[in-house]
């Protein structure tokens, strides 16, 4: 008699290999979706800004006429794991008539420099992360600043010229202690303003460089920042430098519609790895003012006198702020925005007012060198802008720089300059 073998399948071991099999890819078919759905389900966002820009230097025999836009694309995804990914693309271009110079044209013997190059490029690309607790990072291309604009002084973007700076570099931010946020960041490439195409360093400054800063928002009259910005450029060693800060900014009410606001900050710089020169100089910058808002056509009037002081003692040895938004400070007319080797001192006076859906700047500076104390010369600017619904800006934006004539004022600083800008942008 034949005897009937047993099978070896049972149902119990096959259903619980199969359910094994079904939780193992339930995660994995569930991550995969997860994944789809933080890079489908992400921002997008746009913006684009067309200008006319008009620079009158007197000792070139020609104006400078720039029509330009700025377009940018950009797009934020999701969160997976507490990782993200932004990338921005951003391309500026002339428009009409091309009669102005930039540092990878040969027009600077007839025409004033307009810098914006025509360029197309990756403005931010970067990896975000945000897994820890109280902590973000970002790796890769970003628009890197530790304070609101337009207080760029040492660290920005010069978000006024078309051509963005922007940092390859390794950030992060923590703010686990109480009312304190501290900042690192390690750059290994700087993205100036002037283009690809411009010769070096002018194009990229090749960097092995350390950001420290830390802001303390614990005391009501005041917010404390301490900052160290370390310099290594391997092509521009002349702007190697150290520089150790700290700034001290805030405002106490005087009544329902009135408070006194003040600012004091002090950096001391010095000279770092390869550069050739010896640099021992000083910044300082005080500010008083007072910010008065009102219920009727005038909303808010801002009033305020600052001294400011980039110290220079000769040639190199002289304080300068070369990753700064420094076309914020010193005067539209960019005289000033790589210090002259005697330095410069800045008193200037500053009203900001809000009236009738609009915004009003007006300043007036009063230019001197800090070496051998003279004067350099006297620049007023005016600014008026318009939000038009919510997504568009217009303004018109004028500089008058008039140059001290002294046997010692020399080359930029001695030139009389104006410029003028009109401009319309959006964002979406």
């Amino acid at each position: 008699m034949k005897i009937k073998r047993k099978s070896q399948s049972n149902p119990v071991i096959i259903g619980a290999i199969a359910s094994t099999m079904l939780m193992t890819a339930a995660p994995l078919a569930q991550a995969e979706e997860s994944l789809l759905s933080a890079l489908t389900s992400g921002k997008a966002s746009y913006s684009a800004r067309l200008r006319y820009e008009n620079v009158d230097q007197d000792n070139l025999p020609e104006e400078a006429n720039a029509y330009t836009a700025r377009l940018t694309a950009a797009y934020k995804t999701g969160s997976y794991y507490g990782l993200a990914l932004f990338g921005e693309v951003e391309s500026v271009h002339s428009l009409f008539s091309n009669n102005y110079a930039h540092k990878s044209q040969a027009k600077g013997a007839t025409y004033p420099v307009i810098a914006d190059p025509n360029e197309t490029e990756l403005n931010q690309g970067y990896l975000f992360y945000t897994g820890l607790e109280n902590t973000s990072m970002k790796l890769g291309r970003q628009a890197l600043t530790y304070r609101g604009a337009p207080f760029h002084r040492h660290i920005g973007t010069v978000a006024w010229r078309q051509n963005w700076q922007t940092l390859d570099a390794f950030s992060i931010s923590n703010q686990s202690l109480t009312d304190t946020t501290i900042n690192y960041a390690y750059v290994w490439n700087v993205n100036r303003i002037f283009g690809e195409d411009a010769p070096e360093p002018f194009d990229n400054f090749d960097s092995d460089s350390h950001l420290f800063n830390v802001q303390y928002t614990g005391f009501k009259p005041a917010k404390i920042e301490a900052y160290a910005y370390l310099y290594d450029f391997e092509n521009g060693d002349a702007f190697s430098t150290n520089t150790y800060g700290l700034r001290v900014s805030g405002g106490t009410p005087v009544s329902d519609n009135t408070k006194v606001i003040y600012t004091a900050e002090y950096a001391t710089q010095s000279d770092a790895a390869d550069n050739p020169n010896s640099i021992d100089a000083d910044y300082m910058l005080a500010e008083l003012g007072t910010k008065m808002s009102f219920s009727g056509p005038l909303k808010m009037l801002l009033l305020k006198a600052s001294y400011e002081l980039q110290e220079g003692n000769g040639g190199a040895d002289r304080f300068v702020t070369i990753l700064g938004t420094n076309h914020a400070y010193q005067g539209w007319a960019d005289k000033f925005l790589v210090t002259p080797g005697d330095g410069v001192e800045d008193i200037y006076l500053t009203a900001v007012a809000q009236a009738y859906g609009m915004k009003f700047v007006a300043s007036y500076h009063d230019f001197s060198s800090d070496n051998n104390s003279y004067d350099y010369g006297t620049e007023f600017d005016i600014l008026a802008t318009k939000k038009v619904s919510k997504n568009y800006t217009v303004g018109l934006k004028y500089a008058d720089y008039n140059a001290d004539n002294n046997a010692l004022n020399m080359g930029a600083t001695a030139i009389d300059t104006t410029k003028l800008w009109a401009f319309v942008s959006a964002k979406f």
